[in-house]
């Protein structure tokens, strides 16, 4: 199964973020049965792969989650972790290469809990029993105003589940913040990519994950560019802040690093989502935040407040890479305003 295209999937798929990314945090806390196929690997942040003569000691080695043939009454489950509290707006159920073993139903609760769910905890259902079918992504839309901390999913009766991807907004807590320093560009604070010039290699949302890249393929990595003119990336803030030092991590990036950097900023205010091509446009003209910085192989660059320009608050920056390259982590450290 290949990538949904852009034109396929639904705006909360392409705006909002994957709070059960095992890459951002998320984790698998339990299963019924995961017999064949361990339930972490759904939360996997790649693709699902399917391998023709791989076998392990339990049978087909499938890239997922996969219960055992059920023989008696009942259904299998799983409960997962998100990667941050936050409000959900949709889900992919991918069956990827699942043809003769997908579950023919399922249904998705969640619920808020301090430590992991047990017995007393209050599930509530954003998904009703929905059919699923053979090797293909389901899309649910759900408009549950609750911030919740894990999901359950239902499968019914068994089988296997290629990735379960869990769309929604981290909530950022004010209170939790204390008035103190956190980086608004981090994706488990809800800050998002809107729009790229460019983003041929790697995997660009991986640019506001935590900790550092693990490989080259972790960040955002533009193709060689062959024309005049420089690379971009644009990011909405977690929230509306003052940003008082920034960092830049090339972790790995050896031979294809950028020469330099800046970044452009603009507080938005509450822009709507249909209207990120305005964004794009009006993002050449956005006031400096950091003026253009020379960029070295495969290590942070830390840039202090004495090279950031105080343009009040913001909402939303622009990378701007020169000429391409690849930038594993951004960071920008602020104040909510």
């Amino acid at each position: 199964m290949t990538t949904v295209p852009a034109s396929d999937r639904p705006a909360f798929a392409l705006r909002d973020i994957n709070l059960a990314s095992a890459g951002l945090g998320a984790a698998a806390l339990s299963a019924t049965d995961d017999f064949f196929a361990p339930v972490a690997r759904m939360l996997d942040d790649s693709e699902a792969v399917f391998y023709p003569d791989r076998y392990d000691d339990h049978g087909k080695w499938m890239d997922g989650w996969e219960s055992r043939r059920r023989r008696g009454p009942g259904h299998d489950s799983a409960v997962v972790r998100l990667a941050a509290r936050g409000r959900i707006t949709g889900f992919d159920v991918d069956t990827s290469h699942f043809t003769g073993n997908y579950p023919p139903a399922c249904r998705i609760e969640a619920c808020v809990s301090q430590g992991d769910p047990d017995g007393s905890s209050d599930w509530v259902e954003l998904v009703p029993m929905s059919p699923l079918g053979a090797s293909a992504h389901h899309f649910f839309a759900c408009a549950a105003g609750t911030a919740f901390t894990h999901v359950r999913l239902h499968i019914h009766p068994d089988g296997g589940v290629a990735r379960f991807r869990v769309y929604g907004r981290p909530a950022l807590d004010p209170k939790a913040a204390g008035g103190g320093e956190l980086d608004l560009a981090s994706a488990l604070n809800g800050a998002r990519i809107v729009a790229f010039s460019d983003a041929h290699y790697g995997a660009y949302h991986r640019l506001l994950a935590p900790g550092r890249g693990l490989n080259m393929g972790d960040g955002w990595e533009t193709r060689r560019r062959r024309e005049p003119g420089n690379d971009w990336i644009i990011v909405e803030l977690g929230a509306r802040g003052r940003i008082a030092r920034a960092a830049l991590d090339t972790a790995f990036y050896k031979g294809n690093f950028p020469e330099s950097f800046s970044i452009q900023a603009a507080d938005l205010g509450d822009l709507a989502g249909d209207l990120e091509r305005a964004v794009v446009t009006s993002s050449m003209f956005w006031p400096e935040l950091i003026a253009r910085t020379p960029l070295t192989a495969d290590a942070i660059h830390d840039i202090p407040a004495a090279q950031v320009q105080d343009i009040g608050p913001l909402t939303h920056v622009r990378l701007n890479i020169f000429p391409d390259g690849g930038v594993s982590r951004l960071r920008l450290f602020g104040t909510l305003d």
